[in-house]
């Protein structure tokens, strides 16, 4: 008999933790904000450290041994200098390396950006979706983009410009797209060739075709 009453107060108490946990709500998500990123200077650009890019302008920055941040980068930041809203392929969706991740509207025009990564998209920065602002003035840090898990990561890293090689990479994209916007209107340059900001909102449609596949690879 005292077997059976301590099985059946052992039930109760078992019962009553159940429901109690059933009740309890759930954490909310959180965005955790990247710690600032460290920078180099070399070349005259400020480069941040860790950071690898893909050739179409958008990075990608380790966080774990299979996933990893990614956004855009200054270059894209400048271009454009102004996002009205950002649209990032959905939270559980697999993209392919070089696949578009999302769509930047910026003066009633769009640009598709290309994924630095293969993998699941894990989570959107929710900051950026309602501050697409973000993007462009802290695109290192607070305007992180999404998270993507890449079951290779490694080779998925290697593939991408990084270290060393980032500096006279970023210097060859501003003097071919000098040349290019020189070519168009000497005025889209700043003296020594850097492009002014927002200047791609300012190009003829034409011109404007030329730069977007050449840079963003779209």
């Amino acid at each position: 008999m005292s077997i059976l009453f301590v099985l059946l107060m052992f039930l109760v108490v078992l019962t009553i933790t159940y429901f109690r946990g059933r009740e309890e709500p759930l954490p909310a998500r959180v965005s955790v904000p990247l710690p600032h990123p460290q920078t180099r200077h070399e070349l005259g650009f400020e480069i941040p450290v860790n950071y690898c890019f893909h050739p179409a302008h958008t990075w990608a920055m380790r966080e774990a041994r299979d996933s990893a941040r990614m956004g855009v980068d200054g270059f894209t930041a400048n271009l454009l200098n102004q996002v009205d809203s950002v649209v990032v392929t959905a939270e559980q969706r697999w993209v392919r390396q070089g696949q578009k991740l999302l769509t930047l509207n910026s003066n009633g025009q769009t640009l598709d950006m290309l994924s630095p990564l293969e993998g699941v998209v894990t989570a959107v920065n929710p900051e950026v979706l309602k501050d697409p602002g973000l993007l462009m003035r802290d695109p290192y840090n607070a305007g992180w983009v999404c998270t993507i898990k890449s079951p290779d990561l490694e080779t998925n890293l290697r593939n991408l410009v990084q270290g060393p090689m980032v500096a006279s990479w970023m210097q060859n994209n501003i003097s071919r797209l000098s040349q290019m916007l020189g070519s168009a209107n000497a005025s889209l340059a700043q003296d020594g060739g850097v492009p002014l900001r927002g200047v791609l909102a300012a190009l003829p449609p034409e011109m404007r075709r030329k730069v977007v596949a050449e840079f963003f690879l779209t």
